[in-house]
């Protein structure tokens, strides 16, 4: 009896270490699931609630700030097009890119960083922050990544209807590269929910947990989070518990045809069509 007693809070003891070791390396940015599944990762037998339990215990839930007032900034898009993102199955990467804006306070003013995000993957592959909301912000974000990725012709670009993204400027590096624009119908935001998502995510667990010198301070930030932790370390429930690049390696495997191909459904009211883009 007694020995059972022992074993037990001995098995209390080493789930509770490894709880906080999981809670401390993300810097509490991971919730009691995520947790649960990086244990769960290192072969440890474990229920979510046990570790929820665990981490409200000590003090270790994850952060919730206030979500501050956001500005708004309006300006009539000069061009709408097709929705292709919500028509698309994806089987790889660079088949869907997904693009958005988001402001992030600095000291007395306001910022702006744009992204590019894979949307078969998760994985941000370009971004830009500057002070200024124009169409130069978005472009360079998209530059950054086609000169990371290299992506063949026929990628769907997806945004929203933003000024940014229909700009002369915006769409002539989108047709340089062959790729296809699709956009968001206005007042329809889920429509663009992978990046959502990632901001969502940027605020809650780096911006509104962080303090930042200057604009320099805050892209040091930025960087460390987005390559140095989101991309290589967060696991997403969406990949099955794995991480942006873990997610892309298994795409190695794949043919070239597999990796560059992504089927758009096109529906009529009596049947559905597939077709391979």
């Amino acid at each position: 009896m007694l020995r059972s007693c022992w074993k037990l809070r001995e098995e209390e003891t080493e789930m509770r270490s490894a709880v906080q070791e999981v809670a401390l390396l993300h810097l509490r940015r991971y919730g009691y699931r995520r947790v649960t599944a990086e244990l769960k990762r290192r072969g440890m037998q474990v229920n979510h609630k046990r570790v929820a339990r665990v981490m409200r215990e000590d003090d270790l839930l994850a952060v919730q700030p206030k979500r501050p007032v956001c500005p708004t900034t309006s300006r009539e898009a000069l061009e709408v097009y097709l929705n292709l993102a919500r028509r698309m199955r994806l089987n790889s990467v660079d088949q869907l890119w997904v693009a958005d804006i988001t402001y992030i306070r600095v000291q007395a003013e306001f910022v702006y960083l744009a992204v590019i995000l894979d949307g078969y993957s998760r994985k941000i592959e370009g971004r830009k922050l500057d002070r200024t909301l124009t169409s130069r912000l978005a472009a360079e974000a998209l530059k950054r990544a086609i000169q990371l990725r290299c992506p063949l012709p026929g990628v769907v670009h997806h945004s929203n209807c933003g000024f940014q993204y229909t700009s002369p400027e915006y769409v002539a590096i989108l047709k340089l590269h062959g790729m296809v624009q699709s956009m968001s119908w206005p007042a329809n935001p889920y429509d663009n929910a992978s990046c959502e998502s990632f901001i969502k995510t940027l605020k809650r667990e780096e911006i509104y947990a962080s303090k930042y010198r200057d604009l320099e301070d805050l892209h040091s930030h930025l960087e460390e989070f987005i390559d140095g932790y989101y991309n290589q370390k967060r696991l997403h429930s969406a990949l099955g518990n794995q991480t942006p690049e873990e997610f892309e390696a298994q795409t190695h495997s794949k043919t070239e045809a597999e990796r560059y191909s992504a089927t758009l459904r096109f529906f009529t009211p009596d049947s559905q069509i597939d077709t391979e883009r």
